[in-house]
């Protein structure tokens, strides 16, 4: 009886721990949920272009400036320098990005989270 009650509380404190840590959101385009991360995201009344808006945030943030992700990296992802690369990561940026992962050094902008997950949402065009 003893060994049922121990299994059992130790069974609710996992499931409670578990509920507490997770991260609801709705990963839907413009949701606005953190997609099961620490940060949340607003795709209201934005457009965001790969040249005009993520390529920016990719020179500044994940490569040239951080060189995180510069050509030659060999960082978890690789080079994030242009938009085949970029393109052919998305789905892992995304996660990262909403998760609070990247970019592991330096910070990134709301209106940034904002411009490179809706980027994504939208099918991530080269435009």
């Amino acid at each position: 009886m003893k060994k049922i009650t121990i299994t059992c509380l130790a069974f609710f404190i996992t499931l409670v721990a578990l509920v507490a840590c997770s991260k609801g959101g709705n990963t839907n385009p413009g949701g606005g949920g953190g997609g099961g991360g620490t940060r949340t995201f607003s795709c209201a009344g934005i457009t965001p272009k790969f040249a005009a808006d993520v390529q920016p945030i990719l020179t500044t943030v994940c490569s040239i400036n951080s060189n995180c992700h510069a050509a030659g990296s060999t960082n978890s992802g690789g080079p994030f320098t242009n938009y085949t690369e970029v393109n052919a990561k998305k789905s892992n940026i995304r996660a990262a990005i909403l998760a609070g992962t990247m970019p592991q050094t330096g910070s990134i902008s709301q209106a940034q989270v904002d411009a490179f997950i809706c980027w994504i949402d939208s099918g991530a065009p080269n435009n």
